[in-house]
């Protein structure tokens, strides 16, 4: 009995305890019941004794059978398990390697043994074996998954720096579908003729047939050979549906369709240019229309002759805008704006404007002349500034302010703005675009839904969202410029522009334009030639335009530090522990482009809030504009800057350089 019952023969279903329980269990009521059967007959216990004897010996033969079946089949399951392990690391896709210390190949599974032939790899390094599949190895974090390319197939990489072990799984196929996806997700772009209306006023219908129909030849062949679709809208408007893989090619293309069109119409006369702005990324179709049209509209206002490229939520890219923006502003749009401006003031309690932080005679000319426009229509007006920022320029302007009390009372701080504004308030941007840089960001934040922008710079990716107005025109001269052909349509009644307003305005003009000699128009000459009129007075004109010993003295002082780039190109850096005035800057920049030979200049400081600035000049040969955007400024073709943040100026100055000596970057303009 002992043996029968030891533990080695005591089948598997015993030996969990469970079923242990569950059998004493039984045994005790098997016992229970022969020992009653002996108390009530002995011959009876007998017979019960024998039958429980005979189920016991048949149960524990069952279960026996039941133990050597479970057991027989999980030896088999195992044997299942291990073989399969086997068999998936020696022929199933993921291809495995196992190096050694001195990254020899140890061993290798058949899978990843295909891609190597019957080269025999075992105890070679790695590097030996295949030099790029040991880079790809060596450039790969440990225990991260990455994407490589390798023997013109995609694989995702995984190295196990514990067991030495390299793991390659084949994914080309899906890689394929990925990339299919992503080159026909769909792109919608908005075409349109800039100075279509302009150019062709004065043409024959003849003239203007064969020009339209040139226009429309080009750009159907630009589209067949990338494969795009295009829709004829209007007489200068285009629809454009492109795939992404398209849009890639045509910006591979640098967008030459804006060159061809433009010198091709220049030689016949009728200079045509081209604005375009597509959208790509969003799988809604009516988002992305909307998108397409607001890049076209930050194509246009910053010049047009440009294309701009952009998602939603993420940065735009540029192509083109390498020419001065041509006139296209006419008396009827200048009194269509002045109206609109004027019905704006009638629905508001009270204006608010502000110019740029650290502003410049333009800036607060511009200030002035709207707040005319308002007391021409009998409204409050507000001019925002915060007299700690201002140079000797506009501080010579604010003392003058004694003799006109009205005026000085409506310059306020902008927390007086704040205090001050209401839901039924408008606030004027003018000289400017960005929030970021106004005099008061909170003044704006408040009243971001009231809101009219007046400005002569090229418009930038950062923009007030719902802006009631907006009047940008990148060719004039200057702000002052467009808010003086304002005049004209206001009211009459009330009192008009004195002389301390009408002399302001004409010195932001007159710095703006270097004295009449850069981007200047008849409508320059014309508005300047009111303001004359008005009252302006060219002696104190010179006066606001003096500056004081110290800012002389800095600005020679940066002069003498000049290096030159590329023969035409003159070069200051300022040195780190000193910090300079951004008007000193802007002067020594202007002076660089006195000197012979000098077609761009750049100066280089360190400014009191810490940024490394940057002001550019040209004389136009060069697009400045365009140099300053790719370093996060802007502007204007000949006139732009930047401002840096966490970055030394030798640090700004290489940055720089290697703008201007980048061969795939040219900065020339077209002519």
């Amino acid at each position: 009995m002992k043996k029968i019952f030891s533990r080695a023969n005591i089948p598997e279903f015993l030996q969990n305890r469970r079923l242990r329980g569950i059998a004493i269990m039984t045994a005790a009521l098997a016992i229970l019941g022969i020992v009653l059967s002996f108390l009530l007959n002995w011959v009876f216990g007998i017979v019960v004794l024998v039958l429980v004897g005979i189920a016991t010996l048949m149960v524990f033969n069952t279960m026996a059978e039941i133990g050597d079946d479970t057991t027989q089949y999980i030896s088999d399951l195992s044997f299942r398990i291990q073989q399969g392990e086997q068999e998936a690391l020696l022929r199933m896709p993921p291809g495995v390697m196992i190096l050694g210390d001195s990254d020899q190949v140890e061993w290798v599974n058949p899978y990843l043994q295909h891609y190597f032939g019957d080269t025999d790899v075992l105890s070679r390094s790695i590097n030996d074996v295949d030099a790029e599949l040991a880079k790809l190895i060596n450039d790969t974090a440990p225990k991260t998954m990455t994407t490589v390319k390798w023997r013109d197939k995609r694989f995702t990489l995984f190295v196990e720096p514990d067991f030495h072990a390299v793991y390659l799984y084949d994914i080309t196929h899906y890689q394929l579908i990925q990339e299919q996806y992503d080159n026909e997700k769909i792109a919608i772009g908005q075409v349109f003729l800039d100075n279509y209306d302009e150019v062709t006023q004065s043409m024959t219908d003849q003239d203007i047939s064969n020009l339209r129909n040139y226009v429309t030849n080009e750009l159907s062949a630009w589209v067949q050979q990338f494969d795009m679709y295009l829709k004829q809208l209007d007489d200068d408007h285009y629809f454009v549906l492109a795939y992404a893989k398209s849009l890639a090619a045509i910006e591979a293309d640098k967008f030459k369709i804006l060159d061809t069109i433009r010198e091709t119409t220049s030689k016949q006369n009728f200079p045509l240019t081209l604005s375009i702005g597509i959208a790509y990324g969003d799988p809604n179709l009516n988002k992305l229309a909307d998108q397409a049209q607001s890049n076209l509209d930050l194509a246009l206002g910053r010049g047009g002759d440009q294309v701009v490229v952009k998602a939603a939520d993420q940065e735009a890219r540029y192509y083109g805008g390498k020419t001065n923006p041509m006139e296209k502003r006419t008396r009827v749009r200048a009194r269509m704006i002045s109206q609109a401006l004027q019905e704006l003031m009638n629905e508001s309690d009270q204006i608010f404007v502000q110019g740029h932080t650290q502003p410049d005679m333009d800036s607060l000319g511009a200030c002035l002349g709207i707040r005319r426009i308002a007391k021409m229509n009998h409204k409050t007006c507000w001019i925002v500034l915060d007299k700690e920022t201002v140079h000797s320029d506009v501080q010579r302007l604010l003392d003058n302010l004694k003799d006109y009390p009205d005026i000085d009372a409506a310059i306020i701080s902008p927390q007086e703005a704040l205090e001050k504004a209401t839901a039924q308030s408008m606030l004027l941007m003018v000289d400017h675009s960005k929030p970021s840089i106004s005099i008061s960001a909170e003044l704006y934040h408040r009243l971001e839904n009231r809101v009219m922008i007046i400005d002569h710079h090229r418009r930038g990716e950062e923009f007030p969202e719902n802006p009631l107005l907006v009047y940008i025109e990148p060719y004039a001269s200057s702000t002052c410029e467009l808010i003086t052909e304002m005049f004209e349509y206001q009211s009459q009644e009330g009192e008009p522009i004195n002389k301390l307003e009408a002399t302001a305005m004409l010195t932001g003009i007159f710095v703006d334009t270097k004295h009449f000699s850069l981007r200047t128009g008849t409508r320059t000459f014309d508005a300047a030639s009111y303001l004359r009129s008005a009252g302006a007075d060219s002696i104190e004109m010179q006066q606001y335009m003096k500056e004081n010993v110290d800012s002389y003295l800095q600005r020679n002082h940066l002069i003498e530090m000049v290096e030159f780039v590329n023969e035409d190109m003159a070069l200051i850096a300022g040195e780190e522990d000193q910090t300079y005035d951004p008007v000193t800057a802007a002067q020594a920049a202007d002076d660089l482009l006195n000197m012979s030979g000098v077609d761009a200049s750049f100066v280089i400081t360190r400014r009191a809030d810490g940024r490394v600035g940057i002001s550019a000049r040209s004389l136009g040969e060069i697009n400045v504009q365009l140099v300053m955007e790719d370093m996060g400024g802007g502007g204007h073709l000949s006139n732009a800057a930047t401002q840096i943040s966490d970055k030394s100026v030798v640090e700004v100055k290489q940055q720089l350089l290697d703008i201007l000596n980048s061969a795939d970057e040219p900065v020339e303009a077209d002519k």
